[in-house]
């Protein structure tokens, strides 16, 4: 019986000490529930993604420095003993620069510490080169299999193989070296960033690559906020056969511990050889023995196996408040500040914000204009109320008014479009000056559709540091701000975001009786045509095809396709879509291809 960890914890990118901290902390932790072995993330001790971080060698040779540091301390603390698996950024060495190979080579590694030492490293293999991930311009790519055997109370041994993350997505590759090692138990590192519906694929994942490994498969993963991705944790184990071991929380910090049935290590450890990996590379398997250790803890609770599953708004919810309070924390903001007009995207925005970093740490500003209507401004106080927000009142019409004034002998029109995005730049301009004299991260409350359409206004609703909900459809926002009120109800608290803010035709008052069905269709017709031309790349006749009306089509991605160089111009924000815009979505400004025409 082999009691493994899985840490799954909160590293941030370049803290190499505070990363190294939290390794010594969350080993200590393991050491006292009895475990033998303790996992951690991909990338754990200098965070994830480190992005252009790897292609500078004194980064990469603290990196490695920390790890050895860190080897050290754990026997010096006395968890030598334990078997600790952890991510960070190496470089391979002897490779000749050349050339389309990263400079430096780095590699994104995975490190065994053991006794005071780093007793074996591999690197990732498989390098991912999709959606948000680039690692073909970071990383070159790993060719061993570390295998170690572990000897364990009863005087017998399990023997352990290491793989990286994308190792699982891939066929070929360590997972079926795995098999060839005679290993009982794979664990795998992994930095696996959050979007809507990957928790039942990432079971389904390990469910298959344990079986063809045919070992128990120890999945550890990341959780926290990094920039625009997300990451959730949900860390799994499962046995050889596919069951469902234990399983992790979705973010939160988490020590999953489970009690593993493995066979033992036959008498002969497999020596070192070159096998075929099933994809056109051969893999290096590197046996190591690991001596026996002092004696540690027995026993210790195990706490909660198998954590239940978030409902799809709870978990798109929580991957929005983590999003935003990451970015808060890590960048050194102690608090936000953002326009409060009453509607639905500032309510949900606000909402977040106070669930992520607390009420007493957000910032409202209220920016009436001269076509404000009554419902806004008492709607907006009616969620101060609600949330014990600060809030200011400032009116923009002085302001405006005076732009326009000195604006209007260069032929500055007093209505219109113009005339209606000068309102929004004045609040853009209220709201930074206001975080310059106070330090506040200015939020920006526009939505994904609003994005997608060019339905905002550079340097006005776009000014600002962070977007909570940028990759959240307009959909979307009523959904997730209905089941925050009915979550609130749940728990006998009081809702936070007004009804009439949830129901009321949406509108950006910039001009009398405006609603944004005046510009836009109506949102459920809208997102449906925005989730399969952005998310899901279809053209003009497939889009047809699906069952979109041909002139909206036409209309539509004339829309999106135009507001490009505004989309590349507004803040980050947490990804919770399969293509978000940002790190996903990467097209020309300037550009001259449109679908074609269908008739």
């Amino acid at each position: 019986m082999l009691r493994i960890a899985l840490a799954q914890v909160n590293a941030t990118v370049g803290d190499l000490d505070g990363n190294a901290e939290l390794i010594a902390d969350w080993t200590r932790r393991a050491a006292a529930r009895g475990a033998r072995v303790v996992v951690f993330p991909e990338m754990m001790l200098t965070g994830y993604p480190v992005e252009d971080l790897a292609l500078r060698a004194s980064f990469v040779d603290a990196s490695i420095a920390t790890l050895h540091s860190v080897a050290r301390r754990l026997a010096t603390e006395g968890l030598g003993g334990i078997a600790v698996v952890a991510g960070y950024l190496d470089r391979k060495a002897g490779l000749a620069p050349r050339t389309g190979v990263p400079a430096g080579a780095p590699l994104d590694a995975a490190a065994l510490l053991y006794g005071g030492e780093v007793v074996v490293t591999s690197a990732k293999h498989h390098l991912p080169n999709y959606g948000v991930f680039d690692e073909f311009r970071y990383f070159v790519p790993g060719d061993s299999l570390p295998v170690f055997r572990l000897p364990t109370e009863n005087g017998e041994a399990v023997d352990v193989a290491i793989a990286i993350c994308e190792d699982l997505w891939q066929d070929g590759g360590p997972v079926a070296v795995c098999r060839q090692a005679g290993a009982g138990l794979l664990v795998v590192p992994n930095a696996s960033p959050y979007e809507r519906g990957k928790d039942d694929v990432r079971l389904e994942l390990c469910i298959r690559r344990a079986r063809e490994a045919g070992a128990a498969l120890a999945y550890a993963n990341m959780i926290g906020g990094q920039d625009e991705l997300v990451f959730d944790g949900d860390s799994i184990l499962v046995a050889a056969d596919g069951g469902l071991l234990a399983r992790g929380p979705q973010f939160e910090e988490e020590l999953v511990v489970a009690d593993l049935d493995l066979p033992a290590a036959p008498g002969e450890m497999i020596a070192e050889r070159a096998v075929d990996a099933g994809d056109g590379t051969t893999i290096t398997i590197k046996p190591v023995v690991l001596p026996s250790a002092a004696a540690l803890t027995a026993g210790g609770e195990l706490g909660e196996t198998c954590c239940p599953r978030l409902s799809d708004p709870a978990e798109v919810y929580a991957a929005l408040v983590t999003g935003v309070r990451d970015y808060v924390r890590k960048n050194g903001f102690r608090s936000v500040i953002l326009g409060l007009s009453g509607g639905i995207d500032s309510a949900l925005t606000a909402t977040i914000a106070a669930d992520a970093i607390g009420p007493a740490n957000v910032h409202a500003v209220l920016m009436p204009s001269r076509y404000s209507s009554d419902h806004s401004v008492s709607d907006a106080e009616d969620l101060i109320k609600r949330q014990g927000l600060h809030a200011v009142t400032i009116p923009i019409k002085p302001m405006v008014d005076a732009f326009t004034g000195e604006l209007e002998p260069a032929g500055f029109p007093e209505n219109g479009l113009p005339a209606e995005n000068l309102q929004a730049r004045v609040r853009g301009m209220v709201l930074m000056s206001l975080s310059n004299a106070a330090g506040h991260l200015v939020l920006t409350t526009g939505n994904k559709s609003e994005l997608a359409t060019g339905y905002s206004t550079l340097y006005g609703d776009s000014a600002g540091g962070f977007a909570p909900i940028k990759d959240v459809l307009k959909t979307l926002v009523w959904e997730l701000s209905r089941w925050r009120n009915e979550e609130a109800a749940r728990n006998g608290a009081t809702p936070p975001i007004p009804e009439n803010s949830i129901t009321k035709p949406p509108s950006a008052e910039l001009a009398p009786g405006q609603v944004d069905t005046d510009s836009l269709p109506p949102y459920e017709i809208l997102d449906a045509l925005l989730d399969d031309y952005v998310e899901r790349d279809m053209g003009s006749a497939e889009l047809i095809a699906a069952g979109h009306d041909p002139a909206l089509v036409e209309r539509v991605i004339r829309l999106v396709d135009l507001a490009e160089y505004k989309r590349r111009q507004y803040p980050p924000g947490p990804k919770i879509s399969q293509k978000n815009f940002g790190r996903d979505r990467r097209l020309p400004i300037t550009n001259q291809w449109r679908e074609p025409h269908q008739d």
